[in-house]
């Protein structure tokens, strides 16, 4: 049930741009156990000074105006190593299908309850049972 928001240079190539998706979509089915068909994806594409990160780098890893921001809001539970290996897929994916600097693949997650989803109706699909 994750939504995925995807924030990438306007300059990005379509073929790019599908490439980060699928990779994404990907890893969540096969590192983060995420049902299949369960791909909702928001893509946004920005112009230079809409992507903003610290030209001097932080942590040690510098990016350039090929950055992207991929957010993923998804249900809490996961350990700290399907985490960490959910990461190295997304960036190694990427790389490989692309070329992109791995250090421009920007990851957040967002963890939440089951409750906090409704995927249309109005419905609480995931409520708990009594």
């Amino acid at each position: 049930m994750p939504l995925v928001r995807i924030n990438i240079s306007k300059d990005a190539k379509s073929e790019v741009v599908k490439a980060v998706s699928d990779t994404v979509y990907e890893a969540m089915i096969n590192v983060a156990n995420v049902p299949k068909n369960d791909k909702f994806q928001i893509i946004s594409r920005h112009s230079e000074d809409e992507l903003i990160y610290p030209a001097e780098g932080y942590l040690g890893i510098d990016y350039t105006p090929g950055i992207v921001f991929i957010q993923v809001t998804w249900n809490a539970g996961r350990t700290v190593d399907v985490k960490k290996a959910f990461y190295k897929a997304i960036a190694d994916g990427v790389h490989a299908k692309t070329g992109m600097r791995k250090q421009d693949i920007w990851i957040s997650l967002i963890d939440v309850a089951g409750v906090d989803w409704s995927f249309g109706n109005g419905e609480m699909q995931y409520a708990p049972t009594e």
